[in-house]
């Protein structure tokens, strides 16, 4: 999804709420912004080891009672190129407010969904 840094709006990202598998791991110790308390750590790319963007390891409370979107990886735009996550049938682009209650059911078999559909 992309987003926009909430400490500085001039900053494009791309964000998701499913962790990458297989194609980024942590780099670095974890650190903190000076806007707030949550803790950070940098994500880098295995393929290319640059720095792509990082993971909110540890929300800090002012944060989680914000309004936000359940997404804690973030990737920056120049690093990486967005993908939109499509609907069940595949072809339509997944939108807000076509995401399903909680309390429904979902009969879809997660163990086919490759690596890509995940990061978008």
């Amino acid at each position: 999804m992309k987003a926009v840094l909430l400490a500085d709006t001039d900053i494009d990202l791309y964000s998701t709420d499913i962790p990458p598998s297989g194609t980024i791991d942590f780099i670095g110790s974890c650190y903190f912004t000076d806007i707030c308390k949550c803790k950070l750590k940098n994500i880098a790319c295995l393929k290319c080891g640059n720095v792509v963007g990082y993971h909110v390891i540890s929300p800090c409370k002012p944060c989680l009672l914000s309004c936000n979107n359940g997404h804690f990886w973030m990737f920056h735009s120049q690093a990486v190129f967005g993908i939109n996550r499509l609907d069940p049938s595949g072809v339509n682009v997944l939108l807000w407010g076509n995401l399903p209650d909680l309390e429904e059911s979902t009969d879809e078999d997660t163990t086919c969904i490759s690596e890509e559909e995940y990061i978008r």
